[in-house]
């Protein structure tokens, strides 16, 4: 049996792989519900979607998902959940910043990445390259 919830690994795998957030969002809100609506789950869909919002034009959206996400996983450990926490936390910190100028400094929305820390995360993440999720992913694994 996984350490990680095959949810999880779903939603990194959209973030990282797919860059889809609103896919991200999906997977990540279904787990946050779940499992009892964890300010860490709540802060990592935060964040994809605020990667969304910003692709999508929506500035202050992307501001306000940003700043909600980043307040909820500033209390966690650098490395947690098999991922570099920390850098998140930085990058996103940085996308923030540029959000705010973003009147006086225009930029092109980009991509995070999520670095994976833990093996056995890194191998449940290569599997699921190997055979990605698809619209039927519920009846094929429940």
């Amino acid at each position: 049996m996984s350490t990680y919830d095959r949810l999880y690994v779903a939603y990194l795998y959209y973030f990282n792989d797919q860059r889809d957030y609103f896919e991200c969002h999906e997977v990540m809100e279904e787990l946050w519900l779940e499992e009892g609506r964890s300010p860490l789950y709540q802060g990592l869909l935060q964040v994809a979607v605020g990667l969304y919002h910003h692709a999508n034009g929506n500035v202050s959206g992307s501001i306000k998902l940003f700043s909600a996400g980043l307040d909820k996983l500033a209390p966690y450990p650098a490395h947690t959940l098999g991922i570099d926490l920390e850098r998140l936390i930085r990058d996103s910190g940085e996308y923030l910043n540029k959000l705010m100028r973003v009147e006086q400094e225009p930029f092109a929305p980009y991509d995070l990445t999520i670095q994976i820390l833990d093996d056995e995360l890194g191998e449940l993440l290569a599997k699921l390259k190997l055979n990605p999720p698809g619209h039927n992913e519920e009846e094929v694994h429940d």
